[in-house]
């Protein structure tokens, strides 16, 4: 059993848990923080030859980390692009900020997207490592450092950026691979002053650093979505996310496996990114609803002063009618009404020049039929998290039901409640479809995933679904969360995941976008 000396990581350091990294004495536990703002920045992208075998590339230090250093070897293959990279020279990431701590690597596509790769743990020497998989074919990789692991934009703290060797293999595509960065301190939320700082701690195991870390982060998410009001705007999906994190802390404290005690920390961490997300987004809808009224109020009163323009007109052009039938004797009485009338058409050309002018400004945008499908999307998902764990993804929304939630080939009663539950819940959108897909470790076989997968169709479907709206696949290991190399990571990929799609919801996540690829100016 490895062991490494603990130091607190951060203000986030609770009294009593441990934090990781050792360092040489005399040198100062915080490294300084660095005054370099990054605001955008861009990389090159490489289109890895399909199935023309491994190739190496590097990865070298920005400004921010100039120390730091890697390499990766990256083979295309039928289905899947798979990367096993390591890296040097990890300090700790709180020397950017108190709400940064940990290491993302993410691969950012040619048209901008960035895709959340997994997360780097350095060890006591800070070095790490990582192996992961990625649909895409033609992409560029940085590290950043984020307050959790679950976070679905990179933050503008890019720490470590690919570099083309001379032997690299591919297409060094000439266009550079453009991302929009969330500025420092989006994350940041108000720590409480009961947590405590202090840095004497005994030595533990990376496994239990590697748990207490999962939690650090996890209260870290929950933390922010808070301060960002999701206990407003995502009640369910805030509620799922702390009840997932004291499920971890008890687990912990009962000194149960430090996978589960991850497994559980990594969806309360996800979970709170979900609300954090949607808060943001309904916050934004708030604000155009705001100015949607106050443009309609502000017409409302422009009407009303142009009605009153007009009826002072009329009231004057009949005392001018009157005026110009008397006689000459009453020629100075009608000669003060003219000016009257005059008067008050000056008053009316006032209100036309405004009249014009509201005219000409923007129309106020309408909404779309995409921003119907992703309020939709969004209320599903929130609806959905009320009753198991949904995350958005381009899939669809997919609800996971893990390995511990069965016993043999068919589901726990707990479990099976839940399932129920769901049923009521998609029972009432007859335009969405349902794939129920099981998944194996590589240890085991297909026919058990197809199995699982097939438990919970038919309970879907006794539950009042329509068979035709509803299939069931076994996937087996094609699909691995985390690597399968330890029992932990093989417990992990055990699961079922109930994907739901349509046309009503969209294909696109309500937390993705585009990105340009004109240089700013």
């Amino acid at each position: 059993m490895r062991f490494i000396s603990t130091l607190c990581m951060s203000v986030l350091c609770f009294q009593g848990l441990p934090a990781a990294g050792q360092k040489a004495a005399g040198k100062p536990d915080v490294a300084p923080i660095y005054s370099v703002t990054v605001v955008a920045r861009t990389t090159k992208a490489i289109n890895y030859q399909y199935r023309a075998g491994a190739t190496k590339i590097d990865f070298r230090g920005t400004v921010l980390l100039p120390a730091g250093k890697g390499e990766a070897t990256v083979e295309s293959q039928r289905g899947r692009t798979e990367i096993q990279a390591s890296f040097e020279n990890l300090t700790s990431p709180t020397q950017y900020g108190h709400e940064y701590l940990t290491y993302t690597l993410w691969a950012i596509t040619p048209e901008g997207a960035p895709h959340n790769l997994g997360e780097l743990i350095p060890d006591g020497s800070n070095k790490a490592k990582l192996r992961v998989t990625t649909d895409l074919q033609a992409f560029g990789l940085i590290v950043t450092a984020e307050p959790y692991a679950s976070a679905r934009q990179p933050s503008d703290v890019v720490v470590l950026e690919n570099e083309v060797r001379p032997d690299t293999i591919g297409n060094i595509q000439t266009i550079q691979a453009k991302y929009e960065l969330l500025p420092r301190g989006h994350y940041t939320w108000h720590v409480p002053d009961t947590l405590d700082s202090s840095v004497n701690r005994p030595k533990v195991s990376m496994n239990r650093y590697e748990a207490q870390l999962e939690l650090y982060e996890a209260q870290n998410a929950i933390g922010i979505a808070r301060a960002a009001g999701a206990g407003t705007y995502a009640p369910n999906t805030i509620g799922k996310a702390e009840a997932l994190l004291e499920e971890a802390q008890r687990f912990q404290a009962s000194k149960a496996s430090t996978s589960v005690v991850i497994q559980n920390a990594r969806e309360a961490a996800q979970t709170a990114e979900d609300a954090r997300a949607i808060t943001e987004r309904r916050g934004q809808e708030e604000r155009v609803a705001a100015a949607e009224k106050e443009a309609a109020r502000a017409k409302q009163a422009q009407e009303q002063a142009q009605q009153q323009a007009q009826a002072e007109v009329q009231r004057a052009n009949a005392e001018a009618d009157s005026a110009r039938a008397q006689a000459d004797a009453e020629r100075a009485a009608r000669q003060q009404a003219e000016a009257d009338a005059a008067a008050a058409q000056r008053r009316a050309q006032e209100a036309e020049v405004v009249s014009a002018q509201v005219a000409a400004a923007p129309p106020t945008p309408q909404t779309q039929p995409g921003e119907q499908q992703s309020e939709f999307r969004m209320r599903l998902l929130e609806q959905l998290n009320g009753v198991l764990t949904t995350r958005d993804t381009p899939r669809g929304l997919v609800v996971t039901i893990a390995d511990s939630d069965f016993r043999g080939m068919e589901l726990k009663e707990t479990a099976a409640a839940q399932v129920f539950r769901l049923a009521e819940v998609l029972a009432s959108y007859p335009r969405l479809s349902v794939d129920v897909e099981g998944y194996t470790d590589s240890a085991a076989t297909n026919a058990n995933s197809w199995s699982r997968a097939r438990a919970v169709q038919r309970i879907l479907v006794d539950q009042g679904l329509a068979a035709d709206r509803v299939s069931a696949h076994g996937l087996g290991d094609e699909r691995p969360l985390v690597s399968n190399s330890r029992p932990a990571g093989r417990e992990e990929n055990r699961r079922v995941e109930i994907v739901i799609s349509g046309e009503a919801i969209g294909a696109l996540p309500y937390w993705d976008r585009t990105y340009s690829l004109l240089p700013r100016r």
